[in-house]
């Protein structure tokens, strides 16, 4: 039985793949450089952004989302309200700014603002957030084939992994960002599709009419939003609203993954269409997978761990007589898992790819550069994978975020204090200060901790930002 589900699901994902290269074929011919790094300039902004929704979703928000809902309710959209924000300043403070500048990599300006070794500092931290990021998301993926699919069939979790990347690998080495458009356009489709036919699976389950479903979430206590009454949450209004907003400005306005997409478009003005639609489309994107984590809770109970509550209602293995597995569930779990982790994890190679010879080797055109470049970030982005399964002992989009105001925070200084003074720092200790922040605001979390018992959460981002800023305020001339 086993075997069969396994190999039913390994066509499933094969057949998913002969598209994805189909794709990859029809949108490659004729490749070059200018193609691979920014799409010849042509990309249609409406597919750009469709595609964008599902290349932010990934992996983990389709695991770790529904479950938020056992710890924070859907306080969640609190943020996601605060990305909105986030998007309208990229929109019309940095966009206009990198189309002006006619920037490959968005570091360019860094260096050309601030000095050689803050452009070299805001590229390396790019290329270690994006890495790291990037692993924590694929990890998902990997982890639920490995479950269904490659464990009955007795292949260790290595050979897994390298599989996975071999195939990204396939199906952008020739045509880059310019094949992303498409291929993201597609794999977003397919994770909606599956998102929905879940959701309609389990308001079957629990044998409700799609409104009769709506009211009952909306009376469930774990559909609460807004949290204004206790400012030491983590949870609280302002809190989440403010980390929002900065979040989405690093992990999109200053992340060349993000941008490179932003940058294919053909005007300015097109792009910030793209970028509006985009940051609009991802509170509704958000509020079905929360929806999903209660209706859930309704199925499962409120015993489980976040992660956990999706897979588990997939799996059937919740020992309940009334209980059926579903394998066409199973097949729609599974397509929306590896369109939404492939859909970031590509443009994020793709996007590595680009900083590593745009902005430390500083040669675009080198064509056999870029390829070796290539297949070795492909090399590096699974032994991360691999080693994230050895540490990982938190919320898999809890880790993001912490991972993100770590290392996203000096970029959010770097490019405040370029855009928002007129001073210069000096530019040799700007990777010191880099550095010395993200250490700083580890040691103040655990003195916040062990003296007052309060714990940051994502304002960490803007703390560290703030921190990198004074430093380089202070060792700057004018």
């Amino acid at each position: 039985m086993y075997f069969c589900q396994s190999m039913s699901i390994l066509i499933t994902v094969v057949l998913y793949f002969a598209v994805l290269f189909g794709i990859s074929r029809l949108t490659s011919r004729k490749a070059d450089n200018e193609t691979f790094y920014r799409a010849n300039r042509k990309a249609p902004w409406y597919m750009v952004a469709f595609g964008m929704v599902g290349a932010s979703i990934s992996g983990v928000t389709f695991v770790s989302v529904p479950g938020m809902v056992l710890s924070s309710q859907m306080t969640y959209l609190q943020m996601c309200l605060g990305f909105i924000v986030g998007y309208l300043v990229i929109a019309f403070v940095l966009l206009p700014l990198y189309y002006r500048l006619n920037l490959t990599s968005i570091y360019t300006y860094l260096g050309q603002r601030l000095g050689e070794r803050s452009y070299l500092t805001g590229a390396s931290f790019f290329l270690l957030s994006k890495m790291t990021g990037a692993a924590v998301r694929f990890y998902v993926v990997c982890i639920i084939l490995q479950q269904f699919v490659f464990e009955p069939a007795g292949i260790p979790f290595v050979i897994n992994v390298a599989a996975m990347v071999l195939l990204i690998w396939l199906y952008t080495r020739r045509g880059g960002i310019g094949t992303l458009v498409f291929t993201d356009t597609f794999q977003t489709l397919c994770l909606f599709t599956a998102l929905i036919l879940i959701i309609l699976s389990v308001v079957s389950h629990l044998n409700l009419t799609l409104s009769e479903a709506v009211k009952m979430v909306a009376d469930n206590p774990m559909s609460r939003i807004f949290v204004f009454d206790d400012w030491l949450s983590p949870q609280h209004f302002w809190k989440q609203f403010l980390s929002g907003a900065f979040i989405a400005i690093v992990m999109t306005g200053l992340d060349q993954d993000m941008m490179q997409k932003n940058l294919t478009c053909k005007t300015l003005r097109d792009a910030q269409k793209d970028m509006c639609s985009y940051g609009v489309a991802f509170v509704p994107a958000n509020m079905l997978f929360l929806f999903l984590g209660v209706l859930l809770t309704m199925v499962l109970g409120t015993g489980l761990k976040g992660d956990e509550l999706l897979p588990t209602y997939i799996q059937g293995t919740t020992g309940s007589s009334f209980f059926t597995f579903h394998t066409s569930l199973l097949h729609f779990f599974i397509l929306g898992i590896v369109a939404a982790s492939f859909s970031s994890a590509d443009s994020a190679l793709t996007s590595l790819t680009t900083c590593f010879c745009v902005d430390i080797r500083r040669q675009p055109h080198h064509e056999s550069l870029r390829k070796r470049t290539h297949i070795a970030m492909c090399f590096f982005f699974m032994l991360f994978i691999i080693l994230f399964r050895q540490i990982n002992s938190t919320s898999l989009i809890d880790a993001i975020y912490i991972l993100a105001s770590y290392t996203y925070g000096p970029l959010l200084g770097l490019f405040v204090f370029g855009l928002f003074t007129k001073r210069l720092p000096q530019d040799r200790l700007v990777p010191y200060i880099c550095i010395a922040s993200p250490l700083l605001c580890y040691g103040l979390d655990v003195m916040a901790q062990q003296l007052w018992g309060y714990r940051f959460g994502y304002e960490l981002l803007m703390l560290n930002g703030l921190l990198t800023f004074g430093g380089l305020f202070l060792s700057s001339r004018k």
